[in-house]
């Protein structure tokens, strides 16, 4: 058995520092390059299906994450006018799938992430900008000139992966027409001082609403999808005036408008789309999380994934830790077609939610009641498959 091999993950968010806990609780030698000067995520909310907590209950970070999160009594799924379409008990997806879901803010989850692993494993302020890959090792170089060497190199540096780039080129992003707005409000700003009234999920005509408690449920975040084809700047951290999305969702639910004007920050990004690659790794190099499949929102997958790309990652290497390489390709060969999966129906579940026609909208309301109510989905939208999944079992592993 080898487990001195020398793994470098570049990036120190919520894929990377969940890689670097995996690989370490197998016994590997790990160290971490993040690019900003200290650890920290975007002041935005994150949901964790059952799959994420269950992958999350293998690295013992089931508990503190729950302590810091949210977990709302019930999944509500609602028109733009209020209308309820369906109304799901949270405890049936344990009863289901093994596990509840979360919802957090991403800075408490990368804090609790954060804290699971040795300080002395990360290093700051260290941008990669290449990464190289050889028969014997690995490596990568950073924008002040420094280069490292590991024996594995994992590229967890997101959306705009470096690593990527490095390995397999320039991605294509397509703009997909969409765009979304966000806020964190604090509860006791909203006019009836709790979440219930408003959270859930809103369906309407080019438009999809999206509202959770986090931190205990001492906050509400806000996400609220819009089709727009004349704004096409993809950074999460550009302001936008509050009247913009009150002046948007005028036709919607009066209750709306309320959680909207309590909103003191808001920011818009617009939506890009991005195929699924056909390979993830080169060599001694892989990546994994939005690095290697970014997704639209719609599924609330996109930490998720990268969570269950970390547990198989480090199971894959356990279970060949004498052939590094074959281990990246075990990891690639278990995790590629799923994720590339979610992808796709994370594409889809957005056109799905956007519906214009009444008629069409109306037919997929009906699908989804019916569909509860013959008890083949928990939630109605055909999704239990990317619940019941366990990044930790032995069948995560392909062959």
């Amino acid at each position: 058995m080898n487990r001195t091999l020398r793994i470098a993950v570049i990036g120190g968010g919520i894929g990377g520092l969940t890689a670097a806990r995996a690989l370490l609780r197998r016994g590997f030698e790990v160290h971490v390059y993040e690019s900003s000067p200290e650890l920290k995520e975007i002041g935005a909310g994150v949901a964790l299906g059952p799959n994420a907590m269950k992958a999350l209950r293998w690295l013992d970070l089931e508990a503190p994450v729950r302590s810091i999160g949210y977990q709302a009594p019930f999944q509500l799924l609602r028109t733009w006018k209020g209308r309820m379409i369906s109304k799901t008990d949270a405890t049936l997806a344990a009863q289901r799938f093994g596990a509840n879901g979360c919802t957090i803010h991403r800075a408490d989850l990368l804090d609790v992430l954060a804290q699971s692993v040795p300080a002395d494993v990360v290093t700051l302020s260290a941008r990669c900008e290449a990464v190289t890959t050889g028969q014997a090792s690995a490596a990568a170089r950073f924008t002040d000139g420094s280069e490292i060497e590991a024996d594995l190199v994992v590229g967890a540096d997101g959306i705009h992966s470096a690593v990527r780039t490095s390995l397999f080129g320039p991605d294509a992003p397509q703009f997909t027409g969409k765009i979304c707005y966000r806020s964190v409000i604090p509860v006791a700003d909203l006019p009836a001082r709790r979440i219930e009234p408003y959270e859930g999920l809103w369906l309407g005509p080019h438009g999809t609403l999206v509202i959770y408690g986090v931190r205990r449920g001492e906050l509400v975040n806000v996400v609220a999808h819009y089709e727009d084809a004349t704004y096409q700047h993809e950074s999460w951290i550009a302001q936008c005036d509050r009247r913009e999305i009150l002046d948007r969702y005028r036709r919607w639910h009066p209750s709306l408008q309320e959680i909207f004007a309590a909103g003191d920050i808001w920011y818009k990004w617009a939506l890009y789309d991005r195929d699924p690659i056909p390979a993830w790794t080169k060599g001694r190099t892989t990546i994994l999380g939005d690095a290697a499949h970014p997704m639209l929102p719609y599924l609330g997958q996109g930490a998720g994934q990268a969570i269950e790309d970390a547990c198989v990652l480090a199971a894959a290497l356990a279970r060949l830790d004498d052939d590094p390489v074959g281990a990246l390709l075990l990891y690639e060969r278990s995790r590629r077609p799923r994720a590339s999966r979610v992808v796709l129906t994370a594409r889809a579940r957005g056109d799905d939610n956007h519906l214009v026609s009444p008629i069409a909208a109306l037919r997929r309301d009906v699908a989804i009641a019916v569909r509860k109510r013959l008890g083949a989905d928990v939630t109605g939208r055909g999704e239990g498959w990317i619940a019941e999944y366990d990044a930790g079992s032995p069948g995560a592993l392909a062959g």
